[in-house]
């Protein structure tokens, strides 16, 4: 009989149903959403690992089934671009998912955003530095996701040390855990979420719950016993929440189109990567409707529906507040303990503790704020009429408005408290890239196979305008013979680069030098070491053997310590003394500084130096990651947070045109007696802005609570992101006006003389 009513209660039925309905859809939509984010994980690791093979302990040997394989990521406008070079050993090489064959020499197969790039006019420099030929497109198995920058690249002179040799694609790995502060980052995030969605789900059950009540007393008049009412309510409430569960999974599957469009924390995946498991998937389809129907009884407590009419306890009792302090208490009893530990740890009792502490420290805003307005209303009298009227009708009936608010303060204290915390982690990164870059300066390691393709490198970096000085050696690591627990570390170069490392009285080719200061003992003239150390007992290194001259002299290094310019090197060589070839780990080491004032001369340094080697990696603080990750999700946390607060408006237009509907007889006769129609407008105006604005002033202060004790778990400096403090303010005030204007068309109507008339 309930879902009867709902479905044919005629228009008014209907909208209370589809009210009910839309709140419903919207926390299963976002609900499915979280849910999936597990599967979608699992997908973009496991197309990562399919596609990767990060190289195996024992290389295998050259056959027909093998291919030549290295790295050469490059960087555009800070646009990280994955990059992979190939050369087959045979006829039948390993081929990558996504692809149907590999790229030939000088051939490239790339992502439909790469080639989106390339196409552009402004992307000059990135055509140069990938000077191959398109043949194709990779496909989505070979993809992380549609926006992914990627390409596989056919090598014409991959040789080691630059690429290792592999027999398949398709490697088993760990993927690198999250740091403290990202794991703390998420389960916040989760928190901050669901904690909203859950107390919106149980306002969206009680949309109309005032016209509900009414048609009970009738089926009471008709002889209807009370538990037959709740039975019929129950049902009713289970109608509205099975439409919004079929509308939240609709909503949800044409949410996850878009998912293509949106990338955090460099993840993009595919819509088909976003899909609930089983499990959380039925947990959802059976919670939210019992939740609609819980809350539904739970509403009826202080209730009674007689054949007469609809009665309220009066004089209603004051709210105790001592259990409502109980949820913020304990929550911040669970939040303090981990300040005094050294960082966070991210094992299952802490994630359990922060989780449960900071949705007791929200839930418990939700539990103080109908204590609060009742405190304050309780204690505000006189003033102009309009003010005497709202304050009047929140201290008779004012639960409705802040049932609706509740959802706005979770909202608005969850969303402040990640804001702080996005904003010290943005903060902390920011401050670091701006001392390391402080100085105009990039730092490049390829792998060398010569002293020559050293030099050209830098040949072409000096060659390249907007660059103020180049310096580079060949830097390795070694063992000393006998072995010990040292390995010295070498820098191999001709006499120009190692006076820019040592001060070097004379110095000409065939030289050798020892370092001051250093390991002397065991690192002399004389001495023995190892250019191919084993650095585990896994490695089946050959050992290769080096003398130190006996007429090796030492030298003071010009820098020692940390630094950019700082050197811990223990020998000095010339490249006609040692053959790079025999190096197990040999790197080319650059540090290019460059002119800021020169347009685009960092991408014409990447692009000249990956025109000698491609597989060339970058240190440097020109681009900060970290900013574009963190301002975008900022930006979609603000955005969820003014679409909760607008929903939540939703709420409050119901709840406060139902309480003008059931006063429209008081309202006509009001009006009759000549209270004038700008002062009932006012009226609704303060009605829904007392409790808004104790409403953000609560969430406020819990989500700065929030927010200092999350950022002193990971011992960053307490920082308060105020405009977005100011916006979420700001945002309630328009919730008001908006409230306010879209009530007034139905005050108007109500205050009509038919208002009077009665049956």
């Amino acid at each position: 009989m309930g879902m009867r009513f709902a479905a044919g209660g005629g228009r008014e039925g209907w909208t209370r149903t589809a009210l009910t309905a839309v709140g419903v859809a919207l926390g299963v939509a976002v609900l499915l959403i979280g849910a999936s984010v597990p599967t979608l994980m699992n997908a973009w690791h496991g197309r990562e690992k399919a596609r990767e093979n990060l190289g195996q302990l024992h290389e295998p040997p050259r056959g027909d089934t093998t291919v030549r394989y290295a790295s050469a990521d490059t960087v555009f406008h800070g646009e990280r671009i994955r990059g992979r070079l190939v050369r087959p050993d045979g006829a039948h090489p390993p081929v990558p998912p996504g692809m149907d064959r590999l790229p030939g020499p000088g051939e490239m197969r790339v992502s439909p955003a790469l080639k989106e790039l390339l196409a552009e006019p402004g992307s000059a420099l990135l055509r140069q530095r990938l000077p191959y030929k398109v043949t194709g497109v990779i496909g989505d198995a070979g993809l992380q996701g549609p926006a992914e920058l990627t390409y596989v690249a056919g090598g014409t002179t991959l040789r080691p040390p630059d690429a290792y040799r592999i027999d398949h694609f398709g490697r088993s790995w760990t993927p690198r855990p999250l740091t403290p502060q990202g794991t703390l980052l998420v389960i916040m995030t989760c928190v901050a979420l669901l904690t909203p969605v859950t107390v919106f789900i149980g306002t969206s059950a009680r949309f109309g719950n005032d016209q509900r009540e009414r048609r009970l007393a009738a089926l009471r008049l008709l002889g209807s016993d009370i538990a037959t009412t709740r039975r019929v309510a129950a049902g009713e409430a289970l109608f509205g929440s099975a439409l919004g569960l079929a509308g939240g999974t609709a909503l949800f599957l044409a949410a996850r189109q878009t998912a293509g469009a949106i990338t955090l924390w460099d993840i993009n995946v595919f819509p088909a990567d976003i899909r609930p498991g089983p499990l959380p998937a039925a947990l959802i389809a059976v919670l939210v409707p019992a939740v609609s129907v819980l809350v539904t009884l739970f509403a009826q407590r202080g209730v009674t529906v007689d054949p007469l009419g609809v009665v309220r306890r009066r004089p209603a009792p004051r709210r105790r507040l001592w259990w409502r302090l109980l949820p913020p208490v304990l929550g911040a009893a669970l939040l303090v303990p981990l300040l005094r530990r050294q960082g966070w740890d991210d094992t299952a009792a802490n994630t359990t503790e922060l989780a449960v502490g900071s949705m007791l420290l929200l839930l418990g805003v939700t539990a103080l704020l109908p204590w609060l307005v009742e405190a304050v209303v309780c204690r505000l009298h006189g003033g102009p009429v309009p003010w005497q009227l709202a304050i009047r009708r929140l201290q008779l009936a004012g639960g409705a408005a802040t049932r609706a608010v509740s959802g706005i303060t979770v909202a608005v204290a969850g969303a402040i408290a990640i804001h702080m915390l996005f904003t010290g982690m943005q903060f902390g990164f920011a401050e670091a890239y701006a001392r390391s870059g402080a100085l105009p300066r990039l730092g490049y390691t390829a792998q060398a196979d010569s002293w020559r393709q050293t030099e050209r490198a830098l040949s072409a970096v000096r060659a390249t305008p907007g660059v103020t000085d180049a310096r580079g050696v060949i830097e390795a690591t070694a063992d000393t013979l006998p072995g010990s627990d040292s390995f010295p570390n070498l820098a191999i170069g001709s006499c120009a680069e190692l006076r820019r490392v040592a001060a070097l009285d004379s110095c000409r080719d065939g030289d050798v030098f020892v370092a001051q200061g250093r390991d002397t003992k065991t690192v002399r003239p004389g001495g023995a070491l190892d250019l191919n150390p084993a650095f585990s007992p896994e490695d089946r290194a050959t050992p290769q053997p080096w003398t130190i001259p006996a007429d090796a002299r030492q030298v003071r290094l010009r820098h020692t310590g940390q630094g950019p310019d700082d050197h811990r090197y223990d020998v000095l060589a010339t490249p006609s003394t040692v053959d790079v070839r025999r190096l197990g780990m040999g790197d080319m080491a650059l540090r290019v500084g460059f002119d800021r004032s020169v347009p685009d001369a960092v991408e014409r340094i990447r692009t000249a130096l990956a025109l000698v080697t491609p597989a060339v990696y970058e240190s440097s603080a020109v681009d900060n990651p970290h900013d574009r990750a963190y301002s975008g999700v900022r930006n979609g946390l603000f955005a969820a947070a003014t679409v909760t607060l607008l929903l939540i408006g939703a709420g409050l237009i119901i709840s406060t045109v139902e309480q003008l509907h059931e006063r429209r007889r008081i309202l006509s006769s009001l009006h009759a007696f000549g209270v004038r129609r700008s002062a009932m407008s006012w009226s609704v105006l303060w009605q829904t802005a007392v409790p808004v604005l104790l409403g953000l002033a609560l969430a406020v202060g819990c989500g700065l609570l929030l927010g200092a004790l999350l950022l002193r778990m990971i011992h960053a400096e307490v920082r308060v992101d105020w405009p977005v403090v100011a916006g979420m303010t700001g945002i309630g005030g328009g919730v008001i006006l908006f409230v306010t204007a879209l009530s007034l068309p139905p005050l108007w109507r109500m205050m009509r003389p038919e208002g009077l008339r009665t049956e």
